[in-house]
């Protein structure tokens, strides 16, 4: 009996993690004023492979097509632990980036099986990240499901993305009121924002998010920062300034990345979101996801930015 105690123990730990991102990898073809290059891509990605090398408990739940197995065994190689689910296909997306990289014109060639409750690998996580790229790959039942099991995280940008002649179109997700009271943290970017809530205004937005249940709101505004909204108060985070703009594929991801790992640590509000912009800065000077070291994040924070408050906003921190 005693032995079955601690093999049941052993197999609990073996399960928990800090951080379990469900997403799928996407084939990307990334299109910028520069080049044109080919690479894997997608929230679920470009989060792992930025926390890969720093001290955390974490896995990922992917779904992809066999063609594309390499991607996963490429991931593994780099200590990922990797969930991966069949699907016919791989998501395929075409990113078309102008000068002004916080735009860029979305095409997709393939989607991937939906991720719901009965897929799900037998696991427990402290945080369950969710980077859904189009509106039906992950069901309101599992973001329920999760949400009994630990914290849940979501990246909102999938579910306001619906595909039409391969073309990709935003518009408000219909499930948000059933769905956002079970979210600890969200993240949206400005035009996101706008979509689900109905409005520009920053403030607005957040507060309108938190109303509905969230209680983490971060507003990412590209080379204005950021504003955290939590507990009433707003937190704006400055935009550091790069050494050069190349490619801004995955920087929102990677910015959730340093986010939700210095949370998980205990960091505070500013800590934490000063972190992820950090590492988005880096990430942002080259193509592929975050390859910087810890060094250069605490560099780059250390050495500051100045990013003007929120016009009408009082309670930014």
């Amino acid at each position: 009996m005693v032995v079955s105690v601690e093999l049941a123990k052993s197999a609990i730990l073996e399960n928990m993690y800090d951080i379990c991102t469900i997403g799928h990898i996407t084939l990307d073809k990334v299109v910028t004023t520069q080049s044109v290059k080919f690479m894997p891509g997608g929230t679920s990605f470009y989060f792992s492979k930025a926390i890969q090398d720093f001290d955390i408990n974490y896995t990922l739940v992917t779904a992809l097509g066999s063609d594309e197995a390499y991607i996963v065994d490429g991931l593994r190689e780099s200590n990922i632990d990797v969930r991966a689910l069949d699907s016919d296909f791989t998501v395929h997306f075409e990113n078309i980036y102008s000068q002004n990289q916080d735009h860029r014109e979305q095409n997709v060639l393939h989607t991937a099986a939906t991720f719901d409750v009965p897929q799900m690998p037998d696991l427990e996580a402290k945080i369950y990240h969710l980077g859904p790229l189009l509106s039906d790959d992950i069901t309101v039942d599992l973001i329920k499901f999760l949400a009994s099991k630990g914290e849940v995280s979501l990246d909102i940008q999938g579910f306001l993305r619906f595909v039409k002649d391969k073309k990709v179109y935003y518009r408000d997700w219909a499930d948000k009121t059933e769905a956002l009271p079970y979210i600890t943290y969200l993240k949206a970017n400005e035009f996101e924002m706008e979509a689900v809530t109905g409005t520009s205004n920053v403030e607005a937005g957040a507060k309108y998010l938190a109303d509905l249940g969230v209680r983490e709101v971060i507003i990412t505004l590209g080379s204005r920062g950021s504003v955290i909204y939590t507990d009433g108060k707003f937190h704006q985070v400055p935009a550091y300034h790069p050494e050069s703009i190349v490619d801004a594929t995955g920087c929102g991801d990677t910015y959730m990345a340093g986010y939700l790992l210095q949370r998980t640590k205990g960091g505070s509000i500013r800590r934490s979101g000063e972190f992820g912009a950090a590492m988005a800065t880096l990430k942002i000077a080259s193509s592929g996801p975050f390859s910087g070291t810890l060094e250069q994040i605490e560099t780059i924070i250390t050495q500051g930015a100045h990013t003007p408050q929120i016009a009408g906003n009082a309670a930014v921190e």
